[in-house]
């Protein structure tokens, strides 16, 4: 070996193991940062909350993607370390984008104090402490589970909503160890991070120290959440039974319980929130909202921000998605049609809703879309195909800048990824937080129309959508750092 090539392996080895330091150096500040004052740390719209040393050097990494000029560890630690040592009240930080702003305009670290002091003067201004707020999920499915995930990973003093309690049907011996298991591992989404307890005698299962009471009942009428020390509830219906105001009105009229999140399409005048696009339609007397699908979620965004810059004159929607509990495993009688046939064999040609339900959360494209959706042979991850006749014409260099900046310091940064990697695959995408990740490679743009791929995790990142709405609805709302339009 040569002795250059002894130099190279030498200062990478170096680099790494300073990365490492660093990254296990932010651990702990981004723990208590979150844990005891609500603080969320991100990076360029990824979470660092229970993130890993290499999850952290890997974020770090695939940040070159997001910034003219790559910001590495070294830049943010400093950054970070800062925090710590200020009173911040609850609030969101993505830390890649103050690095940016830092960085770009300073060549050491003097001034750091005074950044972040001006930067975040309003939230180390206040001292503002949100109530906890209770919450029931009432089924507990593929949806169900999620959202306790969610919810578990994000409990503690700083965070005000609370999972009390999850009712299901059924009762029978073994239930409730069943419950944990289904909870503990996923065939998808991988094992749970963390630790279950299984509270047979009280009927309640201990997750992370969470404490959740398990509920059996076979209709809402049957439940008395006073009777658990439950009050002013928010109970998030991920059953799917009930779609309309009548229906989901039966949990309104429970004792202990406040207002009703549908996790499915709502029916009547129901509003049905995408939220980062209608969010701010929720007022405080809403008792009945809607969260709606998973499609909407992951296509309403992107055409938003489509529609603000280049105007939808019309469009075609075409869902490629996975199937469903509500197919079938093998041939059997469906109520639908093709939904009989072997949902592990077949690409079933189905319809959607989703298209028209757009128009529910933005108004200005009612009428303008049509859908169709094609249920594939794979467990989870889905995609949208719109296809879209514009206003103003385009090309596919113009679109996908557009769309990468829209993902990074627009308002719909929450709800929009971009992707420019020519060998993502749906698997890849698995456990994905945002609704919807546009494929850039994909993308088609000639004259006046344009063909988007966008792809969704329709189970997780619907999941951080209906938490989204959770928040909302309670009057949870954070500010977030830095401020973008």
């Amino acid at each position: 070996m040569s002795n250059s090539n002894i130099s190279q392996t030498e200062i990478h080895q170096n680099q790494w193991q300073l990365n490492q330091t660093l990254a296990e150096s932010m651990l702990p500040i981004l723990g208590r940062l979150y844990r005891e004052k609500g603080v969320e740390i991100l990076l360029f719209g990824k979470t660092l909350i229970n993130a890993t040393t290499i999850d952290i050097i890997k974020t770090h990494r695939v940040s070159r993607h997001y910034s003219p000029k790559a910001i590495d560890i070294v830049q943010t630690a400093p950054l970070i370390e800062k925090l710590s040592q200020l009173n911040l009240s609850p609030c969101c930080i993505d830390i890649g984008q103050l690095a940016q702003q830092y960085w770009t305009n300073n060549e050491n670290e003097h001034n750091i104090d005074d950044f972040l002091m001006t930067a975040l003067v309003e939230s180390i201004e206040s001292d503002a402490a949100l109530e906890s707020r209770d919450v029931v999920l009432y089924g507990f499915g593929r949806i169900g589970r999620l959202l306790t995930r969610i919810l578990v990973e994000k409990s503690g003093p700083g965070y005000p909503l609370a999972l009390r309690a999850i009712v299901v049907r059924g009762g029978r011996d073994g239930d409730l160890q069943k419950r944990a298991s289904l909870l503990r591992r996923d065939s998808v989404h991988g094992q749970f991070n963390g630790s279950i307890v299984v509270d047979e005698e009280n009927k309640a299962l201990i997750v992370n120290g969470n404490y959740i009471q398990i509920i059996y009942a076979n209709s809402p009428a049957d439940v008395d959440y006073t009777n658990y020390g439950i009050n002013n509830a928010l109970v998030v219906d991920n059953t799917g039974v009930w779609r309309d105001a009548e229906g989901l009105g039966q949990h309104v009229a429970c004792k202990g319980a406040n207002k009703v999140l549908l996790t499915a399409p709502g029916k009547g005048d129901i509003k049905n929130i995408v939220f980062g696009v209608n969010h701010e339609s929720i007022l405080d007397d809403d008792t009945i909202v809607s969260a709606a699908s998973c499609t909407t979620n992951a296509i309403t965004p992107t055409l938003k921000a489509v529609n603000d810059k280049y105007g939808i004159i019309s469009g075609h929607i075409e869902t490629v998605h996975s199937y469903t509990n509500d197919q079938n495993l093998i041939d059997n009688y469906h109520k639908g049609d093709r939904r009989g046939r072997s949902a592990s064999l077949n690409m079933v040609l189905t319809s959607t809703g989703a298209a028209k339900a757009v128009a529910k959360a933005l108004p200005e494209l009612a009428g303008k879309l049509s859908g169709n959706a094609i249920r594939v042979p794979t467990p989870n991850v889905s995609m949208a195909v719109a296809n879209l006749n514009l206003e103003k014409e385009t090309t596919k260099d113009e679109l996908n800048a557009y769309l990468r900046q829209v993902s990074l310091t627009s308002a719909l940064s929450a709800q929009i990824d971009y992707t420019d990697s020519t060998e993502i695959v749906s698997t890849d995408l698995v456990g994905a937080r945002h609704p919807g990740i546009v494929d850039g490679q994909a993308t088609i743009a000639q004259d006046n129309r344009c063909v988007l791929y966008i792809w969704y995790d329709n189970e997780f990142g619907y999941s951080c959508q209906v938490v989204h709405c959770m928040e909302q609805m309670m009057g949870v709302k954070y500010k977030t750092y830095p401020v973008i339009g």
